[in-house]
C-alpha cells in the first residue's frame, strides 16, 4: 500500500507536469486545427534559459534566496518562450494557414529539430545538472515522502491552471479565443482579429510549456537539448486521451497519463516477472496513444466534429 501511496504521488507531480504541456498542444489545435510538435522544444528552451539565468544570478547573487533566484528564472523563462513562439507562429505558421493541413504538419516538425539545433549551438550538447534551490528534506505522508520540489510543482501548475482557466472563461481575450475557435471568419466580423488571438494563444502555450520546462528540470535535476522531445510527445498522448482541442480534457488526459505511467512504472517488474524494469515506463503512455486513437479517436472529453472547411 505506501509503494501504490508513492506511485500515486509520484503520478500526480507527473501528470501536473503532462498537463501544462497539453493544454499548449489543445488551445493551439482548438484555434487553427494545427498540431504543433515544435511546443516540447518551447519547454527546453524555457528549461535552459531558467539554468542559465540560475547560473548567472549564484554566481553574482549568491546571498540570493534560493526560491527567489527560482522564481526570477522562471519569469524570465516564460518571457523567452512567449517571445520565441511568438516569432515561431508568425514566421513559421502565418504563412501556411490556407495552406493544405500537411504543409503546417512538417514545418512543426522541422522547426522541432531547428530548434534541438540551436540548442546544441547555444547550450552544448551535454547534460546539465540542474541545481536544487529548495530545501530538500522530504515530507512525510504516511509511509510515502513527497519533496518540497515536488509540493512546489503541484502549487505551480494549480494555480497556473486556475489562472488559464479564470483567462479563458472571464475575460475579453478569452471570449475572443472562444469565438475566434468557434469560427474564426464570423469572429473577424464581429471586430475580433484572428491574428492577434492566435498570437496570444501561442504566447500562453510558451508560458505554460516554459513552467513546465521549468518543474520538469527542478524534479529531475537536469536539462538538456533535447529534453523536451519526450515529455513534448506524452503531453501529445496526454491531450489525445482527454480529447484534443478540449482544455478540461487536457487537464484530465495529463493527469491520468502520469498516474498510469507512474503506478505502471513501479509494479512493471512485478507484471512481467522481472523481465522489464520501471527504465520501461515509456511503454504505457504509447499504450494508452493507440489504445485510445482505436477505440475513441475524439478521447475522453472530446466531442465528434467534422473537420472545419
Amino acid at each position: 500500500m505506501d509503494i501504490l501511496l508513492q506511485q500515486i504521488i509520484n503520478g500526480l507531480v507527473l501528470g501536473s507536469m503532462y498537463a501544462l504541456i497539453a493544454l499548449g498542444y489543445t488551445m493551439v489545435y482548438g484555434i487553427i486545427n494545427l498540431i504543433n510538435f515544435a511546443h516540447g522544444e518551447v519547454l527546453m528552451v524555457g528549461a535552459l534559459t531558467s539554468w542559465t539565468i540560475i547560473g548567472l544570478m549564484k554566481d553574482g547573487m549568491p546571498n540570493t534566496p534560493g526560491w527567489l533566484i527560482l522564481l526570477i528564472a522562471l519569469i524570465i523563462a516564460c518571457v523567452v518562450a512567449a517571445t520565441l513562439n511568438f516569432v515561431i507562429e508568425k514566421v513559421a505558421y502565418r504563412p501556411l494557414r490556407n495552406s493544405p493541413k500537411l504543409a503546417p504538419l512538417i514545418t512543426a516538425i522541422g522547426m522541432s529539430i531547428l530548434l534541438q539545433t540551436l540548442a546544441m549551438i547555444i547550450w552544448k550538447p551535454t547534460n546539465k545538472a540542474y541545481p536544487t534551490l529548495l530545501p530538500s528534506d522530504p515530507i512525510h505522508l504516511g509511509g510515502a515522502v513527497i519533496s518540497p520540489t515536488q509540493v512546489m510543482i503541484l502549487s505551480v501548475t494549480a494555480f497556473s491552471l486556475v489562472v488559464l482557466m479564470w483567462l479563458v472563461n472571464y475575460t475579453k481575450l478569452g471570449r475572443a479565443m472562444r469565438a475566434t475557435a468557434e469560427n474564426p471568419r464570423v469572429a473577424a466580423l464581429m471586430g475580433i482579429r484572428p491574428d492577434m488571438v492566435i498570437s496570444a494563444t501561442f504566447i500562453i502555450g510558451a508560458v505554460l510549456a516554459a513552467i513546465a520546462g521549468v518543474m520538469y528540470a527542478s524534479n529531475y535535476g537536469i536539462a538538456q537539448h533535447a529534453m523536451g522531445f519526450l515529455p513534448g510527445l506524452k503531453a501529445f498522448t496526454a491531450a489525445v486521451f482527454g480529447g484534443i482541442g478540449n482544455l478540461a480534457g487536457a487537464v484530465v488526459g495529463g493527469i491520468l497519463l502520469g498516474l498510469i505511467e507512474a503506478i505502471g512504472s513501479g509494479y512493471i517488474g512485478t507484471l512481467t516477472g522481472g523481465v522489464l524494469g520501471s527504465n520501461y515506463s515509456d511503454i504505457f503512455a504509447f499504450i494508452v496513444l493507440i489504445a485510445m486513437l482505436t477505440l475513441r479517436p475524439s478521447g475522453l472529453l472530446g466531442e465528434r466534429v467534422a473537420d472545419r472547411a
